[in-house]
C-alpha cells in the first residue's frame, strides 16, 4: 500500500472511530443513520507572494506561519490592489481573510493617510479579526475596534487616529454614517471596505445592508473617496451576482479553491420513533434532535475530541449543553465543566470570556447557536454536530468546514434531523446535502419598507439628488421619494430632497427587521438584565409563563410588557419548555402573477396577514406535550407578499384524475399539505421557516376556492414568496417526498404537524395531503411549458 493510501486509510478510520463511538448507545436494530459519505481531503495549491505586497506585510505573515498565499488568496488580493471590487467565494477555513488582509494592509501601511472599513454581521467575528490583524504587528497599522462595546472615551481616538476600523452594520448605521462630519479625515482616504461573510446579508437584514453599503459610498465619494469594496464569503451560487447586488457595485468573483481540506466523514441522522410517548392528537414523537446532539456531544468529549454543536435557537443551544453536562457529571465531573453554551443574547464580559476558553482548549464542547458560524478563528476541531437544517446550505457548510479546520487531521460531521419536513426530506435524501448547489442569496432593496426608511436617512446624511438615485433602485426610489413628500417626511427643492426635522431618522430604523427596540429580559427579584429578545419575537418567546434559559439557568416568565420593553422573570426549573402558538386569516391585496391551469392557479401578490399569539404548549425534554395554556395577546398586522395555489372542487373530489377527497376530508389535506411546504420552502428560498407562514382554507373568501397560501414573515416581503412562485413545481415536489418518506401513520411533526400551528394541528389529514399535492403536480408539473403567463398590474380583491 502506498503512503498516501495508508494516510487516506487512516482518516477514514480516525473519523469512523467517532462515529462508532456516538453509535455504541444506540440499540440493536435501531440505527438513526440514514447515509454516510467520505469526502476527500483536498490538497493546497500555493502560489509566490504578489511583487506589489508590501515587505514589510509579507514578513508579518511569513512570521506568523504563512510561507506563501494559496492561489485564491492571491488572485483576489491583486485584483483589489488593481482597483477592481471582488467577492471571494470559498469554503470555510479557505483563509479569506489574508486576501483583503494583504491589500489593506500594504495600503495603510505604505499611505500615512490611507484607511479602510471593517464590517462584520457579528460582534464575535470582528472581535476576532481585529485581534488577528493586531497580532501580525504591522508598522504604522492602527487598528480598532468601534461597536457597541468600544467605551465612549475610545470612540474620539478611533475617530482621530485609527486607520482600520472595525465595526458592524448596525454600528454604521447608527454611529459613523448620521455624524460623518466628525469622521472627514477617515473618510477622505477611505480606500477599501471589506464585507465579510457577506452570504449572511439576505431576506430583510440583506437588503437593509445593501442600502446602507450605498449610503457608504455616496458619503465617501462626498469626500472624494471612492473605495474598492472587497467581499468574503461562503461558497453561493452566482457569486459576482449576489455580491454586486448586496454592494451596489460590479464584481468580479474568484471561486476556485486552492487551501487544503481535511478529510471528513459526513452522517445523516434521523432519530428513531419512540413508541412510549404520544404527542399532539396522538402523533408519534421522535427522540429531539436536541437530546440526541446532547448524547452525541457527550460521547464526543468522552473521547476526547474538541467538538462543537450548532443548535437552531438560543434555548435550545441552552438545553443541550445542560443535557450533554448532566450525562458527563455521571461519568466524569470534571469532563462537564468543559462544555458550556454559546448563544446570541450573551452580555459582551461573558461572550469573550467564552471564546478565550474554546480557543485555548479550556472547553472540549460548546453547543451554539449560529452565532459561531461565521468566521470565529476556531482551528483543530475534530467534530461538529448540526442539529436541524440551518436554513441553507451556505450555512450547512459553513457550520460543518469548523471540522477539521486545519486540513491536517480527518473530521467527523454529523447532521441530526429535527421533527421538521426538511429535515425529513434531506436525510433520506442525502444527494440534496451532498450534490445540490449551494443557494443564491435573496434579498431586495428595492422593497419600500426597506427603501423609504434608508432614503430617509440618506437625506439626513447629505441631501439627495436627481443623480444620486439610480443605486437606490431609480424608478423605484423616485416612487418612494414622492410618496415621502406627500406625507411631509422630505422636502422637495429644485436641487433635491431635503430631511426636514431636527432630529435624525436613524435610531427609528432597525436595520435587524425586527421592528423596534429589543425588549429587555429582566430578573424581578435583584433587576438584574439577563438578555435581550427581538420585539418581533417577543410573543413567541417571552410570553407570560414562557420558560426563559440564559447561561444554562432557566427562568418564567412573569409578565410581558409590550409598551415599556420589558420582560419580568423569575428563576425556576420546570421539567417543560414552551412552545408557542398562533392564529391567523389572510386577505389578498394585489395579484401580481399568475399561472393558469386546467383546474389549479398559482398565483404571486401583496397580502395582508393577521395574526395573534393564542396560547403555548408545555413539552418535556421527550417532546410530550403536558397540555396547552390559553394566552391573551394583541393582533398583529402584516402587508407582506405570498405565494398560493388555489384547487377546484372537482379535482379535489371523485372527478377523473382528482384526488377522491369527501368534502370532510379537505381542510385537513389542505392543512398538511400547506405546513409540509412551509418547511420546504427554506430548501429553496434561502430563509427560515420562522421567516415565513401560511395559511390554508377550503373556501377562501378572495380566490373563491379551496387555497393554499405561504407568506413572507416580513413587511413588504423579503424575496422567499417570489422564489416559492418561481421554483413551485420543485418545491412542491420535494414536499410531496418529504411526506412520503416519514414511516409515522397518520402525521407527525417530521411530516405535516407544525410546532406553531394556533389550531393545535387539527384537522391533520396526511394521506390527503399527500393526494392534494398530487393532483397539484400531476396538473402543473405536466403543463407548466403551456401556462399562461400574465402579469396582473392593479387588480385588487376582498377586502384590501
Amino acid at each position: 500500500m502506498s503512503v498516501g493510501c495508508a494516510k487516506l486509510r487512516l482518516v477514514a478510520n480516525q473519523a469512523r472511530r467517532l462515529l462508532d463511538r456516538v453509535l455504541a448507545g444506540v440499540p440493536v436494530g435501531e440505527s438513526p443513520l440514514t447515509h454516510t459519505a467520505d469526502l476527500p481531503r483536498r490538497p493546497a495549491d500555493t502560489v509566490p507572494w504578489p511583487s506589489w505586497a508590501a515587505a514589510d506585510v509579507v514578513k508579518a505573515l511569513v512570521d506568523r506561519g504563512v510561507a506563501e498565499p494559496w492561489r485564491h488568496q492571491a488572485e483576489a488580493a491583486s485584483l483589489a490592489w488593481e482597483g477592481k471590487h471582488v467577492v471571494l467565494a470559498t469554503g470555510t477555513a479557505s483563509g479569506k481573510s489574508l486576501a483583503y488582509q494583504l491589500p489593506v494592509l500594504s495600503a495603510v501601511h505604505s499611505d500615512p493617510k490611507a484607511t479602510a472599513l471593517y464590517l462584520s454581521p457579528t460582534k464575535a467575528l470582528g472581535a476576532d479579526q481585529l485581534r488577528s490583524v493586531e497580532a501580525l504587528g504591522v508598522p504604522g497599522v492602527r487598528a480598532a475596534s468601534f461597536d457597541g462595546d468600544t467605551p465612549m472615551a475610545e470612540r474620539d481616538w478611533v475617530r482621530a487616529h485609527a486607520n482600520w476600523v472595525f465595526t458592524n452594520p448596525d454600528m454604521l448605521h447608527r454611529g459613523v454614517l448620521p455624524n460623518h462630519s466628525r469622521w472627514m479625515r477617515f473618510f477622505r482616504k477611505l480606500s477599501f471596505v471589506v464585507v465579510d461573510e457577506c452570504h449572511s446579508y439576505r431576506g430583510v437584514f440583506g437588503s437593509h445592508v445593501a442600502l446602507l453599503l450605498r449610503r457608504l459610498r455616496r458619503v465617501a465619494q462626498r469626500y472624494g473617496a471612492d473605495p474598492v469594496f472587497v467581499l468574503a464569503s461562503a461558497t453561493v451560487a452566482d457569486p459576482a451576482a449576489s455580491a454586486s447586488r448586496l454592494a451596489g457595485v460590479p464584481c468580479a468573483a474568484v471561486t476556485e479553491d486552492g487551501s487544503p481540506r481535511a478529510a471528513r466523514t459526513v452522517a445523516l441522522w434521523e432519530p428513531p420513533l419512540l413508541d412510549e410517548l404520544e404527542g399532539e392528537n396522538g402523533a408519534p414523537v421522535r427522540r429531539s434532535a436536541g437530546a440526541e446532539t446532547a448524547r452525541i456531544l457527550a460521547d464526543l468529549v468522552v473521547e476526547g475530541a474538541r467538538s462543537l454543536a450548532f443548535v437552531r435557537s438560543r434555548i435550545g443551544a441552552e438545553l443541550t449543553a445542560i443535557g450533554a453536562r448532566r450525562q458527563l457529571a455521571e461519568i466524569d465531573p470534571e469532563l462537564s465543566s468543559r462544555v458550556a453554551a454559546y448563544r446570541g443574547g450573551y452580555l459582551p464580559e461573558e461572550r469573550r470570556a467564552l471564546e478565550r476558553a474554546l480557543s485555548s482548549g479550556e472547553l472540549l464542547g460548546v453547543a451554539s447557536t449560529n452565532a459561531l458560524e461565521l468566521g470565529v478563528d476556531i482551528v483543530g476541531l475534530d467534530a461538529v454536530v448540526v442539529a436541524g437544517f440551518p436554513g441553507t446550505l451556505a450555512s450547512f457548510w459553513q457550520q460543518a468546514g469548523r471540522a477539521g479546520r486545519t486540513g491536517d487531521t480527518d473530521a467527523l460531521v454529523v447532521f441530526v434531523a429535527r421533527d421538521d419536513p426538511l429535515d425529513t426530506y434531506l436525510v433520506h435524501n442525502p444527494a440534496a446535502v451532498l450534490e445540490r448547489p449551494v443557494e443564491a442569496t435573496v434579498l431586495d432593496p428595492t422593497n419600500p419598507y426597506v427603501l423609504e426608511p434608508h432614503l430617509a436617512c440618506a437625506a439626513a446624511e447629505l441631501p439627495l439628488t436627481s443623480d444620486s438615485l439610480e443605486p437606490f433602485g431609480g424608478e423605484a426610489a423616485v416612487a418612494a421619494l414622492d410618496d415621502m413628500v406627500a406625507r411631509k417626511v422630505l422636502r422637495r427643492r429644485p436641487n433635491g430632497w431635503y430631511w426636514t426635522s431636527h432630529d435624525r431618522p436613524h435610531a427609528d430604523v432597525d436595520i435587524r427587521g425586527s421592528g423596534g427596540e429589543q425588549v429587555v429580559v429582566v430578573e424581578g427579584e435583584t433587576g438584574r438584565m439577563l438578555g435581550t429578545v427581538d420585539p418581533g419575537a417577543a410573543c413567541w418567546t417571552v410570553h407570560d409563563g414562557a420558560v426563559y434559559l440564559h447561561q444554562g439557568e432557566s427562568y418564567v416568565v412573569d409578565r410581558l410588557d409590550l409598551e415599556s420593553g420589558i420582560a419580568l422573570v423569575h428563576a425556576e426549573k420546570p421539567e417543560w419548555s414552551t412552545t408557542a402558538r398562533d392564529t391567523k386569516d389572510i386577505t389578498v391585496v394585489r395579484t401580481l402573477e399568475s399561472r393558469i391551469f386546467e383546474g389549479v392557479t398559482v398565483c404571486l401578490g401583496e397580502v395582508e396577514v393577521t395574526s395573534q399569539v393564542v396560547g403555548y404548549l408545555r413539552k418535556l425534554p421527550s417532546g410530550q406535550v403536558i397540555d396547552a395554556v390559553p394566552l391573551d395577546m394583541p393582533t398583529q398586522t402584516l402587508l407582506t407578499r405570498a405565494v398560493w395555489y388555489t384547487v377546484d372542487e372537482g379535482l379535489l373530489g371523485s372527478a377523473p384524475g382528482g384526488a377522491g377527497l369527501d368534502p370532510a376530508r379537505v381542510p385537513g389535506a389542505l392543512h398538511a399539505a400547506e405546513h409540509a411546504a412551509i418547511g420546504l420552502l427554506p430548501l429553496f428560498a434561502t430563509c427560515d421557516r420562522w421567516d415565513i407562514g401560511g395559511v390554508s382554507t377550503a373556501l377562501h373568501q378572495d380566490t373563491g376556492e379551496a387555497t393554499v397560501f405561504v407568506h413572507d414573515g416580513h413587511p413588504g416581503g423579503a424575496g422567499f414568496a417570489d422564489r416559492g412562485f418561481a421554483a413551485v413545481v420543485p418545491w412542491l415536489a420535494a414536499t410531496r417526498e418529504a411526506i412520503a418518506a416519514c414511516t409515522c401513520p397518520a402525521g407527525c411533526p417530521s411530516c405535516v404537524q407544525s410546532p406553531k400551528c394556533g389550531n393545535g394541528n387539527d384537522p391533520l389529514d396526511k394521506a390527503g395531503g399527500l393526494a392534494v399535492l398530487d393532483v397539484v403536480l400531476g396538473v402543473v408539473g405536466a403543463k407548466s411549458h403551456d401556462a399562461r403567463h400574465g402579469r396582473v398590474e392593479g387588480l385588487r380583491t376582498g377586502r384590501g
